[in-house]
């Protein structure tokens, strides 16, 4: 079983009942609180810090599944690398701590570690952050660490991190601002117009291009922004099935239009997606 050993994730964590620091005792997380509130961790090293009205949402152990085989072929390698050269121009001290809310199974979170950051990755979905872990574990990395914590709570103590990566998931401006230290940044990534466009031809009879997200900060500073943009080739039917999987429109698609893949042995499709950095000025708070 592997236990976070990393000073710099261990010194942010905060209990998400009684909101006091943790340490590592044995197998398990504690916190200084006067309940002293425990946390084991799990087999795969990640540990459930989630609140218990929060438990047993996310994606499926079927969805986490698709996500990695998919994630694995390296068709979405430029966006990784796109996220991790933005942070290096930033980050130049390799002892930050980037938080990846929303990491799903660990694809993006895992290619940070691999820069040397410490790297703590939290989703709502227990198959998804075990998956992170097991990934985490393979890999070698003592510098990442993983748990079930919703977006909306993070399980960090208020000013405790340097940089948030927030990849296809919901954006939290209030609480991301409540754990960046000042200066800190927010790393977005987002469809860009013409995102899977060629995958959606195949679905739908209309097309529309993606509009900007609701969720978007608004008191934060925009100070950076890069548009990754290529075509990819998804080869045999099972790759597609796991594209489609991991994409919004599986849940919003009619059977009758989902069926249209079925006789696909292969699909080239747009990938547009835009990262945009934001900072958090001295003394901004969010409430």
């Amino acid at each position: 079983m592997r236990t976070l050993r990393n000073e710099i994730i261990r010194g942010a964590l905060r209990c998400p009942i009684c909101r006091t620091p943790m340490t590592v005792e044995g197998g398990s997380l504690t916190c200084a609180g006067a309940r002293r509130h425990c946390f084991d961790f799990s087999a795969s090293g990640y540990v459930n810090l989630s609140a218990p009205n929060q438990s047993g949402g996310g994606d499926s152990k079927q969805a986490v599944r698709a996500r990695s085989r998919f994630l694995n072929q390296q068709q979405y390698a430029p966006i990784a690398r796109g996220i991790c050269e933005m942070l290096r121009e930033v980050l130049c001290d390799r002892a930050s701590l980037v938080v990846d809310a929303g990491c799903g199974e660990g694809y993006y979170s895992d290619r940070i570690a691999e820069e040397g950051y410490a790297v703590a990755g939290v989703d709502l979905s227990k198959f998804a952050v075990d998956a992170a872990s097991k990934r985490a574990n393979s890999a070698g990395r003592e510098n990442s660490f993983y748990a079930v914590s919703s977006v909306y709570e993070l399980p960090f103590a208020d000013g405790s991190v340097e940089a948030i990566t927030n990849v296809f998931a919901p954006c939290v401006e209030s609480e991301f601002l409540r754990v960046l230290k000042d200066g800190g940044y927010l790393l977005i990534a987002q469809a860009g117009e013409d995102h899977l466009m060629g995958l959606k031809r195949v679905l739908y009879r209309e097309t529309k291009q993606n509009g900007e997200r609701a969720d978007l900060p608004q008191t934060m500073k925009k100070c950076g922004e890069r548009r990754v943009r290529y075509t990819i080739t998804v080869e045999g039917r099972a790759a597609i099935a796991d594209l489609f999987a991991m994409t919004p429109y599986y849940w919003r698609t009619s059977a009758e239009d989902a069926q249209k893949l079925s006789s696909l042995v292969e699909l080239e499709t747009e990938v547009d997606v835009l990262l945009t950095l934001y900072r958090k000025e001295k003394g901004e708070v969010f409430s």
